[in-house]
């Protein structure tokens, strides 16, 4: 259909104008600087949360323990908040959950995703002779398969590039005593093994070049009931090509409750996991808020909160490349409760979950879209009331590397 003189000029003219007017969200060129932008890289970081407060049998068997309980008495309290904490596991229901986060995924469409905290629970016989021992083979929960499912059912095909495993933990779950005769009928071992995950988009063009997976040196030993249950975290990367560009991929979980740990783990990521002839972005959940330089001198902590963010942006010389983005307060992704139910979204409250990069040359990347995902009321199930996680996600497109 032929276009008539006057409806030809206006097009042009507010072409013109579009060209000319800077985008909303621009950001810094980086280091390109005036030359043509790199094809953008587009990456998320998601916590999914394991479902319950693992701390709490922890602390009931510590303070059996402290109070000058027996050997039974520390077994009764680690077994009786067992069951409490894997009761909420249940509650929280991560196949409901799993339906939310798989939406995330595909409103923001991630070429690589950093997952922590997926999940494996499953159980055995009770095996009061074994305690610690994880050998539960019968599977109640994986994370991974069901997220990988969700995706699937909306059109969204992920492969997991690289699963690290990190602590795998067992205990006895009853209620009652087995040495009265009140013990519980569903009296079981409960086994939670954790791991971390990098996601990649099947039909992303980048192409994996090698991958590899570290567990830290050092890591949180808790000694209880006569045996002692380690929490290992560790980090993976992957290293990707697309075209003539390169680039690796790290994802980690820094300890939750000791800065001091958190930190010594960071110094061990930045030995080990950034590559030095490539740009490497780096994703966490680092439990370090840059604004808390609080020190929790009752666990024996010497260092602050922050320190495990300041290695990474200091020393470490890597760019949060959230705040290239927006202001720190639009971005915090943590503090819902235990129950994930929460009514309002006040509980997040701080930002530990980043997105940090580093180029060969020392310098960030530019970014030019960014998103937390999950921290809205509307991202809520609407039957059960449940938020995603306790934690949001965060998406960032990056440019430049």
């Amino acid at each position: 259909m032929r276009r008539s003189p006057v409806l030809v000029v206006l097009a042009l003219l507010m072409a013109g104008l579009a060209l000319a007017t800077p985008a909303a969200h621009a950001r810094h060129d980086g280091p390109q600087g005036g030359h043509h932008p790199a094809k953008p890289l587009t990456v998320m970081t998601r916590n999914l949360y394991l479902g319950a407060d693992i701390n709490r049998p922890v602390q009931a068997a510590l303070a059996a323990q402290a109070g000058g309980g027996t050997q039974t008495d520390v077994l009764l309290a680690l077994a009786h908040a067992t069951y409490a904490t894997r009761a909420i596991v249940d509650q929280t229901n991560f196949p409901v959950r799993a339906g939310l986060l798989a939406d995330e995924i595909k409103r923001t469409h991630p070429d690589l995703v950093g997952l922590q905290e997926v999940a494996w629970w499953r159980h055995g016989p009770l095996q009061l002779t074994q305690v610690g021992v994880p050998n539960a083979d019968i599977t109640d929960y994986d994370f991974l398969a069901t997220l990988l499912d969700a995706l699937a059912q909306r059109g969204q095909h992920y492969v997991p590039v690289v699963v690290g495993n990190r602590a795998d933990v067992e205990g006895p779950s009853f209620t009652g005593s087995p040495f009265d005769g009140t013990m519980g009928a569903d009296a079981r071992d409960v086994r939670l093994t954790m791991r971390d995950v990098i996601l990649k988009r099947k039909s992303s063009d980048l192409r994996v070049t090698g991958h590899g997976d570290h567990v830290y040196a050092t890591n949180l030993s808790v000694p209880v009931a006569g045996s002692t249950i380690s929490f290992d975290r560790g980090y993976e990367w992957v290293d990707v090509r697309d075209g003539s560009k390169r680039l690796r991929f790290v994802n980690t979980h820094l300890e939750a409750f000791s800065a001091d740990i958190a930190a010594a783990q960071a110094t061990e990521l930045l030995e080990g996991a950034p590559a030095t002839d490539r740009t490497t972005v780096l994703v966490c959940d680092c439990n370090s808020d840059p604004l808390n330089h609080s020190v929790d001198t009752s666990i024996g902590d010497t260092l602050p909160h922050s320190a495990a963010y300041d290695l990474i942006t200091g020393q470490g010389g890597f760019t949060d490349e959230w705040l290239t983005w927006a202001p720190a307060a639009d971005g915090w992704t943590s503090g819902l409760s235990e129950t994930v139910d929460d009514p309002t979204a006040a509980g997040f409250d701080h930002r530990i979950d980043m997105v940090f990069a580093r180029t060969a040359r020392g310098s960030g990347l530019a970014v030019d879209k960014g998103k937390v995902t999950g921290t809205k009321p509307g991202d809520r199930d609407p039957g059960t009331g449940l938020w995603p996680s306790d934690h949001g996600g965060v998406v960032l497109r990056l440019r430049g590397y």
